[in-house]
């Protein structure tokens, strides 16, 4: 299943390790580091020049990739998540 993260940026949803809200997940230290890290090795890529809202932490082709989305965790949530199905991992 594929997973529309905002900016016209469409990831698999088997690829996805983790959607995290961006206000909460950052005032944790240690996640603003993996966030920097991750923008300072060219990992992490900002998918729409909207507020930034979430961020989707991907494993691809052996590597990691972290999307910066304008949508609300909520909203990716539902989006990979059928209705009527019960999935046992995002």
């Amino acid at each position: 299943m594929m997973l529309d993260i905002g900016g016209e940026t469409i990831v698999r949803s088997r690829e996805i390790l983790g959607i995290f809200d961006l206000d909460t997940a950052t005032v944790m230290r240690d996640s603003r580091a993996y966030l920097a890290a991750a923008e300072k090795s060219g990992d992490a890529v900002t998918v729409s020049a909207e507020l930034p809202k979430s961020f989707v932490v991907t494993l691809e082709n052996g590597g990691r990739k972290v999307y910066i989305s304008p949508l609300l965790t909520g909203t990716l949530f539902k989006r990979v998540k059928p209705t009527g199905k019960t999935e046992s991992r995002v």
